[in-house]
């Protein structure tokens, strides 16, 4: 499966409530907000897998813990994908922008350091 064929089967699970706001007088649907809330509780989760390894096995990951944190890495994937998809962007596009970002800062010499726009 690409990563494309994976944002298109991932948003048939999409199944929450949208909300909305209202600007004025017109009520507006607020598609993003579940799911960006939702990947922020799935990346805590994954980090806490980690942070249990660490308190609990000296930073170990066993077996059983990798398939757990392999679980919440796709719920991550499954929030990310959604968000793609409410936005009308393609994951592949996501991740070109990405590496192409990176490089770009590779190249330059600035791949460690702060800012969005170094």
């Amino acid at each position: 499966m690409n990563i494309n064929e994976y944002q298109l089967a991932a948003h048939g699970f999409a199944d929450y409530t949208l909300p909305f706001v209202t600007e004025g007088e017109k009520p507006t649907r607020i598609d993003y907000c579940y799911p960006v809330m939702g990947l922020a509780e799935e990346a805590g989760e994954v980090s806490g897998k980690f942070a249990k390894a660490v308190r609990d096995n000296g930073g170990v990951i066993s077996e059983e813990r990798k398939t757990e944190i392999v679980k919440e890495l796709g719920d991550v994937c499954w929030f990310v994908a959604e968000i793609c998809t409410l936005l009308n962007v393609s994951m592949e596009e996501v991740m070109q922008k990405n590496i192409d970002k990176l490089t770009s800062r590779k190249e330059r010499g600035v791949i460690k350091g702060e800012g969005d726009n170094r």
